[in-house]
């Protein structure tokens, strides 16, 4: 995989900014707008007002450039801090899942940025529109705000007896959030050889894929101007697919246009299609409302999993173009869509793995885009990464080009 850098990472200092957990937030991306407001109004220093630029009054440009206003006001008073030396970060998420405990644990620095294929594997198609917006708010904040999250195959010993010894000591930072998921972190001496250790494996984006463009493509622009420099670099946290159980829950699909489905077996409500649908089997769930009747099916696809890929390629690339599909990784909400007439049928796709994800682009192929949701994810704010002024390792080990 590309190389992973130690960083001055920016923390905030509760005793300026208050309790931590009041201060962070999931990823840009799965914030809805009641839970932009709700976070807004837990703190003025909560990073939702820097990451999402939508408050009143900020619409448009202006938005960015208060926030990356408020960014600067924040360090100069003291609400973010940067830390003494360059680290890496361990991380851990603590969770349940189906009612069983689960841990999920990784190293946060900062990625060597490449492009797409070769040791950076992307598994969805991005759309333009998200990446112009990270693009304008990095360029207003230069700063990451919020790590991607990647993973490699491994098992890598070395990691995993280096987050071991990490996880034993106290956290500089643990937080719960409002699924429940604990996040903890700890610094890690910037002198390991993590990238040595790396080496050899390339880094699946399980969830980042338009921050990650959004990157390459203000790395293109600095470089232009002021050649390499920490704009050459990512905020990212790395996980061991082989030590860990990283969970892939599925995004199901909302049709607003177009014909409903036909076919498949009959089931009795929603949560005996999900008892059913099987990625491996590639089983899907469908809701339609027919007359008045919510009616729940049953299908089945040919070929090999992931099934959401499968189901794109034999049906809804055809019956659901365009715009035709909304997203949500919540059944009961596809579930509600239907029921209340704002579309005309749901798909409820099985989780799948990272195994299955990787299959598919080793053939050269990718998946649709919201294919995929991995949980947990780690929150924005819990460590962040600016991406101007000096770079914090010695210039001989920057990647040419």
């Amino acid at each position: 995989m590309p190389r992973l850098f130690p960083f001055r990472g920016l923390q905030y200092d509760p005793s300026v900014a208050g309790p931590l957990d009041r201060l962070t937030a999931p990823p840009y991306d799965v914030i809805s707008e009641s839970d932009q407001e709700g976070l807004r109004a837990r703190s003025p220093y909560n990073i939702v007002h820097v990451d999402r630029t939508e408050a009143a009054g900020n619409d448009g440009a202006s938005g960015y450039a208060i926030a990356g206003s408020l960014l600067a006001d924040w360090r100069a008073s003291g609400v973010l801090r940067p830390a003494d030396v360059p680290s890496y970060y361990g991380y851990e998420l603590r969770y349940a899942l189906e009612g069983i405990r689960h841990r999920l644990r990784g190293i946060v620095g900062a990625l060597e940025l490449e492009p797409w294929g070769g040791n950076v594997l992307p598994h969805e198609h991005t759309m333009p529109g998200p990446i112009e917006d990270r693009l304008r708010l990095l360029r207003a904040t230069k700063t990451h705000v919020s790590p991607i999250y990647g993973t490699i195959s491994g098992p890598c010993t070395r990691l995993n007896e280096l987050l071991d010894r990490t996880v034993d000591g106290d956290p500089i930072v643990n937080v719960r959030d409002h699924e429940g998921v604990e996040h903890r972190m700890w610094p890690i001496d910037g002198q390991e050889d993590v990238t040595s250790w790396l080496a050899d494996e390339p880094l699946l984006i399980a969830d980042g894929h338009h921050r990650y463009a959004t990157a390459l493509a203000y790395r293109d622009e600095r470089r232009a101007d002021d050649g390499p420099g920490p704009w050459d670099r990512i905020l990212t946290l790395v996980v061991d697919a082989g030590s860990e159980e990283v969970p892939v829950l599925p995004y199901h699909r909302v049709q607003i246009g177009g014909e409903p489905p036909t076919g498949g077996q009959p089931a009795a409500d929603l949560a005996d299609v999900l008892a059913h649908t099987d990625d491996l089997q590639l089983r899907y769930g469908t809701v339609t409302k027919i007359a008045g009747t919510v009616t729940y099916r049953v299908h089945r696809l040919r070929g090999h999993p992931p099934t959401v890929l499968a189901l794109h390629e034999q049906l809804l690339d055809r019956v659901a173009p365009g715009d035709a599909l909304r997203f949500t990784h919540v059944a009961a909400d596809a579930d509600t869509a239907v029921r209340e007439g704002s579309a005309i049928a749901a798909y409820l796709l099985p989780g799948t793995t990272t195994d299955r994800v990787r299959a598919v682009i080793e053939r050269g192929d990718r998946l649709p885009r919201k294919s995929t949701f991995f949980w947990p994810k780690p929150r924005t704010g819990m460590i962040l990464m600016p991406v101007d002024g000096r770079i914090d390792v010695p210039l001989d080990r920057l990647v040419d080009g």
